[in-house]
């Protein structure tokens, strides 16, 4: 990641507050969304940390407003990964869940919130953190300025079946049961009420593995984990919540059985078939791919980085990985952008986008599926996804035109979430 000089008119610290004063930025083109096209020169206006006006050509400051020279590159609205995990780092040693205080994983937490938002992140959904509370204090942190970092969207804690991806698995019993999730749960009743829970301590939507998972413990295969009548109820109880469910789901019949139930997202999608495929598009769920997480975990096969356990169902999952975002086309499913960061290293999010073109996708609509579709999926699309009056001012600068070059969103050199220049 490269950041080169730019030249302010004013001093902007990173966890400053959000702009105050109106701020002009010079742009050599400006990208309002993907369906549009890079214009010529032009101005950004930001006060108070949204965009005021877009006006062609280097308008001249008014009164005491600050200037930001990027007349030398291409504006557009600041990215969107609907799968992170702030909170973890890529790690093949699950007994540190044994040994690491909660107050550790907070800080993790932090560290990756910056370096996200440096790689032009300026949103994410955060699914599943190591600890309770550590995402909600993270949201908060970021979003008032005492850290910098994106706008956090978090499930916190992920709901899963005993036993199952998601609790604790692969210690001796006494330890499971002192480390164990108070979010997993059996029968309809007791979901239910963890979906109220979740509600209750801050989460802004509903994450639960609807399969097995591939980097956990728990040996049992990739299918569906929770029944159908769990399902619904965890669905039901979190739309009467005002939430929305995503469902980590490989096992073509558990991504079937989740899109039934009426899930939002599906997280991974890994065997999907044409049968799931027409139920995910019949209910409107949406594919979340994560090809990155794929990417990361091949390159630590072999070298003992992973218990055998987990090598085995890396190496199961490896052959389909490479051709979900293909299927699901084929399929008529809609897909947005996701990458399961913490998997492989936070910052490196921006490669998913070679993986969707790998997959069929254009330069145009991988660009989409980070900005005006990830947006549509959190209910921001009035905020985020785009550049235009009224919105945040979640602002990235790169070279080059990522709508011919999507790839060059990998090396962004300028970021700005809120109004706050991220440093």
């Amino acid at each position: 990641m490269r950041f080169r000089s730019i030249i302010y008119a004013s001093v902007l610290l990173a966890a400053s507050p959000a702009l105050a004063e109106t701020t002009y930025i010079h742009a050599g083109s400006v990208i309002i969304d993907a369906v549009g096209s890079a214009s010529g020169p032009a101005t950004i206006v930001v006060t108070d940390g949204k965009i005021v006006s877009i006006e062609n050509g280097h308008a001249e400051p008014a009164g005491d407003a600050g200037v930001v020279n990027l007349a030398d590159k291409t504006i557009l609205p600041g990215l969107i990964d609907l799968h992170t995990h702030l909170s973890g780092d890529p790690s093949g040693e699950f007994w540190r869940a044994a040994t690491n205080p909660p107050e550790w994983y907070t800080l993790v937490a932090a560290k990756n919130a910056r370096i996200t938002a440096l790689a032009g992140f300026t949103t994410v959904r955060d699914l599943g953190s190591r600890t309770d509370q550590v995402t909600q204090s993270l949201r908060r942190a970021t979003a008032t300025g005492v850290l910098p970092g994106p706008r956090i969207v978090t499930s916190a804690r992920t709901i899963a079946i005993v036993g199952g991806h998601g609790d604790t698995n692969g210690f001796r019993r006494e330890v499971n049961e002192a480390l164990g999730t108070s979010f997993a749960c059996t029968g309809p009743v007791e979901c239910s009420e963890k979906v109220r829970q979740a509600s209750k301590y801050g989460a802004d939507l509903i994450k639960i593995t609807a399969t097995g998972g591939v980097l956990s413990q728990q040996g049992r295969g990739l299918e569906a984990h929770f029944s159908d009548a769990e399902m619904k109820a965890i669905v039901d109880t979190a739309n009467s919540l005002g939430l929305k469910v995503a469902a980590h789901a490989h096992g073509a019949r558990g991504i079937e059985a989740a899109a039934r139930a009426g899930v939002h997202t599906i997280e991974h999608g890994t065997y999907i078939d044409e049968k799931a495929g027409r139920v995910m598009r019949e209910n409107g769920t949406i594919l979340v791919p994560t090809l990155m997480a794929f990417q990361g975990i091949k390159q630590n096969l072999g070298n003992g980085f992973y218990t055998p356990v987990v090598e085995d169902k890396i190496r199961a999952v490896g052959p389909f990985a490479e051709s979900i975002v293909q299927r699901a086309r084929e399929y008529g499913v809609k897909i947005a952008f996701g990458t399961d960061a913490g998997v492989f290293p936070h910052g490196q999010n921006a490669g998913e986008f070679e993986q969707m073109r790998l997959g069929g996708m254009s330069n145009r609509e991988a660009l989409a599926s980070a900005t005006t579709v990830a947006a549509e999926v959190i209910g921001l699309e009035n905020e985020i996804g785009r550049l235009a009056p009224g919105y945040s001012a979640d602002i990235i600068a790169v070279d080059g035109n990522p709508l011919t070059d999507v790839t060059v969103l990998e090396d962004v050199d300028w970021v700005m979430v809120r109004g706050r220049v991220v440093e």
